[in-house]
């Protein structure tokens, strides 16, 4: 590596190479660092990785929100039979809720360091790769199969792997489309929430600016995904039942909000070890400033 950069340095520049030799770059080699600092910045480093996380996250909770499990059972408990709007039932979700908790506490710590334009900018490099995922999955069911790979599953009591493949990725398009607009019109309400908190309260109270955003944004965000979808949709739920079932999830996602909190304190601790105390509260201060 030396060798090149000594083949930088001019023939008679006798600092270049002395430089060179005490392991410094020569100063032909500027081009390449403003790259690496920007790579090697730590800030940089930090907001790729939550963006990253927020939007795998994000989509995964798409993918998997086709499956509805009991949670009742998952626990080993007896049903906890409920009954609101003269409705009743057990308590049924979809397995995306595991993730949007997770969701919730990313969203908080990229509002606390980055503010609303880091927020709005992974919301919506998040519901664009949703976009792109379900595109691909519509292209992927549409794929003429191999005739082989249809009846591959048969001794794990799956006919038809084509059906099977098409019935978990094709989710309904009012339930893509709910889904997307809930979400974004939750993010969007979630940093504005966040921020208005935050005036009041300056740096302290976290956990009071987490959990009135998410508890604000979620409202929104479980009650207009069932319309969409449900109501609005195809299978046109009845208002008692829409009701019934968007106030469960909501009360659901707020307490795994709550349950998470220590979450984010973690996240905040882990911030400010790995960027410094004084870089750390930097941000902060830009971010509520912006």
């Amino acid at each position: 590596m030396r060798h090149r950069q000594i083949l930088r340095c001019a023939r008679d520049d006798s600092d270049c190479l002395a430089r060179v030799g005490r392991g410094a770059r020569p100063d032909h080699a500027a081009p390449d660092e403003p790259m690496n600092r920007f790579i090697d910045d730590r800030t940089t480093r930090l907001f790729i990785a939550l963006a990253a996380f927020f939007c795998v996250n994000a989509a995964l909770a798409e993918f998997i929100g086709v499956k509805i499990f009991a949670l009742e059972d998952t626990l080993g408990i007896r049903p906890l039979e409920w009954n609101l709007f003269g409705q009743a039932g057990s308590l049924n979700f979809t397995a995306g809720t595991l993730l949007w908790p997770i969701v919730f506490i990313m969203t908080d710590t990229i509002n606390e360091y980055f503010g609303r334009r880091g927020v709005r900018f992974i919301s919506w490099l998040a519901a664009a790769l949703i976009v792109y995922g379900f595109a691909f999955a519509y292209i992927a069911i549409h794929l003429a199969p191999a005739p082989w790979w249809v009846g591959v599953a048969k001794d794990q009591g799956v006919p038809d792997y084509q059906a099977a493949f098409a019935a978990v990725f094709g989710q309904g398009l009012w339930t893509i489309w709910g889904s997307l607009i809930a979400f974004m019109l939750g993010q969007l309400v979630d940093v504005a929430v966040y921020h208005r908190i935050r005036r009041r309260t300056g740096d302290r109270h976290a956990w009071l600016r987490a959990t009135g955003s998410t508890a604000v944004s979620q409202l929104i965000d479980s009650f207009v995904v069932l319309y969409i979808a449900f109501v609005i949709g195809p299978q046109h739920w009845p208002t008692s039942l829409f009701l019934a079932v968007g106030t469960l999830n909501y009360l659901y996602k707020m307490l795994a909000a709550i349950a998470l909190i220590p979450l984010l304190y973690l996240a905040r601790a882990g911030i400010r070890r790995y960027l410094g105390r004084e870089r750390a509260e930097e941000l902060q201060e830009l971010a509520a400033a912006g």
